[in-house]
């Protein structure tokens, strides 16, 4: 996280464009926009876009605007996201959602700094700084055509990976204590800390929902909690038999020895719940991670009365 921090501040003080690259909840926008407030268009707009959450059909118009009468309900003309941002920088979410015609003419945004608003005859010059972001690989996208080649390689002027949550464990305790402290600015009255117990629990847990998850569980937590400190007691089911099944993982032979059945048994369930919750129910990627075929997984998780449903799996945020 340090060398983030460092190659933030270092790329910060360019125009480059900026593919940011991790799973959701990692806090891609939070890179995208300490990118704009570190650079020198710090004084201008910061405009944010999720690709994903607008309909193919209007995403255009919302990034480059339109004239008026340019499709059935154009009753007046309007600005586009990119024209909002000049001088400042504009922020892409999921981009790896565009439509492919959406694709070509981001690329000549990018080549060229002219937009097009639709229904438009002449384009008009725009000084924006692009930052991208996507959850998915687009390596993978650009091979099997999902993707344009030319404008991955013009998105990814510079890459910046930010890792999952349980790949830096150590930010756990710090981010509890963030987002805490943030809670208790906003609720005086009724401060809350954690109990050691609980933090240990929340160390061990695997976070597939990233930072976001440990936000959103921490702000169900305090406001359930009762008392001032918040025990494994209060933490969700979900966390707390993560925990008590990751030991189970790696048994420990005592002098009065162990039921190596049952600790086979508990071993397989583990990973199996590991692989769930890192594809967030989806069986057929889950039994790829496991190396085996989807049909062997869901026999597996019959044989061990395991929940069904993905939703049992997905993210408790």
């Amino acid at each position: 996280m340090q060398r983030l921090a460092t190659l933030i501040r270092k790329v910060a003080e360019t125009d480059v464009t900026v593919l940011i690259t991790g799973e959701s909840g990692t806090g891609k926008e939070l890179v995208a926009r300490a990118l704009h407030l570190l650079s020198p268009r710090a004084d201008r707009q910061f405009i944010p876009v999720n690709c994903a959450a607008i309909p193919a059909e209007l995403l255009e118009s919302e990034l480059f605007g339109h004239e008026r009468g340019a499709f059935t309900g154009a009753v007046a003309a309007r600005a586009g996201m990119f024209q909002l941002a000049n001088g400042g920088s504009i922020f892409l979410d999921e981009v790896g959602e565009m439509n492919p015609p959406l694709q070509v003419k981001l690329l000549r945004v990018l080549q060229d700094g002219d937009v097009r608003p639709l229904g438009a005859e002449k384009a008009t010059r725009v000084d924006v700084r692009v930052v991208a972001a996507t959850n998915k690989d687009l390596t993978r996208e650009v091979e099997r055509g999902a993707f344009r080649e030319d404008l991955y390689y013009r998105l990814q002027v510079v890459p910046v990976a930010v890792p999952p949550l349980r790949e830096r464990r150590s930010d756990v305790p710090l981010l509890i204590e963030h987002f805490l402290e943030k809670l208790n600015r906003a609720r005086p009255e009724r401060p809350v800390r954690i109990s050691d117990e609980a933090l240990a629990v929340l160390f061990d847990y695997e976070w597939p929902g990233n930072v976001r998850e440990l936000e959103h569980l921490l702000e169900r937590v305090v406001i359930l909690a009762e008392g001032s400190v918040i025990g494994v007691e209060h933490l969700p089911a979900a966390v707390t038999s993560f925990t008590v099944r990751k030991k189970a993982v790696d048994p420990t032979l005592s002098p009065q020895g162990v039921d190596l059945r049952s600790a086979v048994a508990d071993f397989e369930v583990g990973l199996i719940e590991q692989a769930l919750r890192r594809t967030r129910g989806n069986k057929q990627a889950a039994a790829r991670l496991l190396g085996m075929k989807r049909t062997t997984l869901v026999a597996k998780m019959q044989r061990r009365e395991m929940p069904p449903e993905p939703i049992a799996y997905h993210s408790v945020a």
